[in-house]
């Protein structure tokens, strides 16, 4: 029997029994929508954070300080405070080859008040280069300049959120805001650039990191002022390992440092590295668990196909009395299962994707999220629906193969 010939009696088969067949398929299609769904969904949060934490810059290096090690207990990381900005100074100034630009960064919160308006947001001291290395651009007025740093002046740039609540839309340009009952003027606010699990860039104030350190947060180390963090922008990616050797060589002579480093240096790749693999098994994780549908869509259909086996028991009889072999009838019952799974999956692949663009768009925190329904993901999931009509058919297939015909032809 030709495998179209076993094709048209498995469609005439199915569609004696149109309802039956349709609600055999239903497990298969939840299971494949599901998978597909849920993967688009797993792969597009990937993206966004991807996209956020490429929108802080690209090719940087975070510098933060080291963790402390109190009674033979190691603390948190950062709790060594030893960065101070004279070792900002001193990178930028060492003519280091990887390193394009060093910038500095003091962070605290602040209450950022406006007549009746106020927001307690980030309060970030940055240096000039910030703009540069951490890919920001203004929308209105102008960033901090060098002249803002040697004059510690008491200016301040607004992130979009910002400027929203306290300002409601208007210009705040030229206005003046208290920050922790200081007064600041408003010389610029800072175009859109979103948020995620590492912190909404657009609900900060910026201002001179002098003014910061002699006016908000005060640290002194080795009568040097204390920083949270100083960026380094590579000279391109394939630098990173270089600029690594090369800024740990400049802050280990600076530290006297002999045996365990005093700070720690990562890299932009490692963090999307990192957050690539979480999100990679959290994509693995939604899939296994639309997998399961698919299991139990596997299980109707065999038990679907087992009773259709012993309603046709006596017609299996006679196709082997009239010389159907062993493997005519396998084959037969083996198609049936396989077309009802494949046309379950196609169907199935067309609601995953609906229901991947219904929910495109929705905000997820402050990302909003965009699933991702991708070519490799539609093929494993059809692959994955065969698979599964034909291993959930081989038994009722295997059943009416083995059929005595004698036994079978005197079934009633």
């Amino acid at each position: 029997m030709s495998l179209w010939e076993s094709m048209r009696i498995a469609l005439r088969s199915l569609s004696a029994n149109k309802l039956r067949s349709a609600l055999t398929m239903l497990g298969i299609i939840i299971g494949v929508a599901a998978v597909i769904a849920l993967m688009g969904v797993g792969r597009g949060a990937q993206a966004a954070i991807d996209s956020q934490i490429q929108s802080m810059g690209t090719n940087l290096l975070f510098i933060s300080p080291g963790a402390a090690n109190v009674g033979g207990v190691r603390q948190g990381a950062g709790s060594m405070q030893t960065l101070t900005y004279e070792d900002a100074v001193a990178l930028s100034n060492a003519g280091l080859p990887a390193v394009a630009a060093v910038t500095a960064e003091t962070r605290s919160f602040g209450q950022v008040v406006f007549m009746g308006n106020n927001v307690n947001t980030q309060v970030v001291g940055v240096t000039p280069e910030y703009e540069r290395v951490r890919n920001y651009a203004v929308r209105s007025g102008e960033f901090i300049n060098s002249a803002n740093i040697n004059a510690r002046s008491t200016v301040a740039i607004l992130g979009a959120n910002v400027a929203q609540t306290l300002f409601s839309g208007d210009d705040p340009v030229g206005q003046s805001v208290r920050i922790n009952n200081v007064t600041f003027r408003v010389i610029g606010v800072l175009q859109s650039k979103g948020g995620s699990g590492f912190g909404n860039q657009d609900d900060q104030v910026i201002i001179p990191l002098t003014t910061a350190i002699s006016r908000l947060q005060r640290g002194m180390y080795r009568g040097g002022n204390l920083v949270s963090q100083i960026t380094v922008q590579a000279t391109d990616a394939n630098q990173l390992e270089d600029a690594i050797q090369q800024i740990s060589e400049v802050l280990r002579e600076r530290h006297r440092i002999r045996f365990e480093d005093d700070f720690t240096v990562r890299s932009q790749k490692d963090m999307l590295d990192t957050a690539n693999q979480i999100t990679g098994v959290l994509t693995v994780f939604l899939g296994g668990v639309a997998g399961i549908s698919l299991l139990v869509g596997g299980i109707g259909i065999m038990n679907i196909m087992l009773v259709s086996v012993t309603e046709r028991t006596r017609e299996i009889g006679i196709r082997k009395a009239v010389g159907a072999t062993r493997q005519n009838v396998l084959s037969q019952f083996l198609t049936e299962a396989t077309i009802l799974s494949v046309l379950g999956g196609l169907i199935g692949i067309v609601c995953g994707a609906l229901i991947a663009r219904f929910i495109a768009g929705l905000p997820l925190g402050t990302v909003t999220l965009t699933p991702q329904v991708t070519a490799d993901s539609v093929l494993m999931a059809t692959i994955f629906a065969a698979a599964v009509g034909l291993f959930f058919g081989i038994y009722p297939a295997y059943r009416a193969a083995t059929l005595n015909p004698i036994d079978a032809l005197r079934y009633e």
